[in-house]
């Protein structure tokens, strides 16, 4: 018996007997809710997942848990408020971070730009000095230049009414003779005609200036001075004077032969300075102009 036994193993039951017994844990009994859970997920495993969706909504759906839900939502809502007032605190803080940076950078270089701004008040003090030394001595350049250029020009308007005078005083002498009785009468027309052309000489010169092929320039020029020196000759005259057709018409004769002696003279006179300008024996006005 005992060999038999040796050879067969023992049986289990034998083993569990050997084994004490393990303590029984204490567990709380669940709560019914959970025993329905648990007894539903028992019967139907494969549809655990659905049965817990369905408990939950179950427990949403209640109106006990609805000011609960609605406290969730307020506190939910609060913590995006905290979590956007966060957000804008964080970005202003970044932004007070770069300005203090730009603040420091331009404290850093306040120092250059007070050497810069010395630098450059120093250079306008150089650059306004400079100024004043140039325009000084521009100044006094320009100043003995356009006297240099005055004399000038009055050395040629006194040829202009040189040349004017003689050729003047030269066509008016036949006239002269022709309506002189005496040599005082001779000597009152030809100083007339030398003032006259001298004159006329030196305005032709400034009225002409460059514009030297305008012949109607030229030509009024001349008929207006024969103009004023024949009228004016005629009213010297004192020829009486009657309020009828032959005396209008002796009037008007005297007057077209002083307007045409004296329109003629000066015409002479014209010619004569035209053909100087053009041949270059006299300047016209202004000389700084034909030098440029």
């Amino acid at each position: 018996m005992s060999s038999s036994n040796a050879m067969y193993p023992m049986p289990l039951t034998h083993l569990q007997a050997l084994v004490p017994p393990k303590l029984p844990l204490a567990i709380r009994a669940p709560a019914p809710r959970f025993q329905l859970l648990l007894a539903r997920c028992s019967v139907e495993p494969m549809n655990t997942k659905d049965q817990v969706s369905a408990m939950v909504d179950e427990l949403l759906q209640r109106e006990e848990n609805r000011p609960l839900l609605d406290d969730l939502d307020k506190a939910s809502r609060r913590v995006d408020l905290a979590r956007e007032a966060l957000a804008d605190i964080e970005r202003q803080e970044a932004e007070l971070l770069r300005a203090k940076d730009q603040i420091l950078q331009l404290e850093s270089r306040k120092s250059e730009i007070a050497e810069a701004q010395r630098e450059i008040q120093k250079a306008r003090a150089m650059m306004e000095e400079a100024q004043l030394s140039f325009s000084s001595n521009s100044y006094e350049d320009e100043g003995s230049k356009n006297e240099a250029d005055k004399e000038q020009e009055r050395r040629e308007s006194l040829k202009a009414a040189a040349i004017s005078t003689l050729v003047g005083t030269l066509a008016s002498i036949p006239i002269s003779l022709y309506q002189s009785t005496d040599f005082t009468q001779l000597g009152l027309h030809l100083t007339t005609a030398f003032i006259s052309c001298a004159l006329f000489g030196v305005t032709y010169r400034y009225t002409i200036r460059r514009d030297l092929d305008n012949i109607q320039l030229k030509t009024g020029t001349s008929a207006a001075f024969g103009f004023v020196k024949g009228l004016a000759a005629l009213e010297a005259g004192g020829r009486p004077f009657e309020l009828n057709l032959a005396g209008l018409l002796s009037l008007s004769t005297d007057g077209a032969i002083c307007v045409s002696e004296s329109v003629f003279l000066f015409l002479f006179s014209a010619i004569a300075l035209d053909f100087c300008f053009k041949a270059r024996l006299l300047s016209p006005f202004p000389i700084i102009k034909l030098r440029d």
